[in-house]
């Protein structure tokens, strides 16, 4: 992963108005078939994980597990689940996480 490159893009879709942030708001996203890509923290816990990972298998979106409080540093937004909207954000942020620093 580039987390170099990563975090830069992250706060792109951010000021760019690309990113989604809390738990209804990701859920909403990821259920309504807008969501490219949900990254979730590393210190999330295990039971929200979980809700996480089967909402994003029963509607077809990639989730990502970063480094625990890489979303907060990015961002400046503290939580613990980003979705990125679909469209160029989404995969450059895929493209970031395949790639090696």
């Amino acid at each position: 992963m580039d987390e170099k490159r990563l975090r830069g893009m992250m706060g792109l879709c951010v000021r760019a108005g690309q990113a989604v942030f809390g738990e209804d708001g990701c859920r909403r996203s990821v259920s309504s078939g807008q969501c490219g890509v949900l990254l979730i923290d590393g210190a999330i816990s295990g039971n929200s994980r979980k809700r996480y990972e089967s909402l994003c298998e029963s509607c077809g979106v990639r989730m990502e597990i970063l480094p625990p409080d890489l979303i907060g540093e990015a961002t400046g937004r503290p939580g613990v689940a980003m979705a990125v909207r679909e469209g160029s954000f989404a995969q450059q942020i895929l493209r970031c996480m395949q790639q090696d620093s």
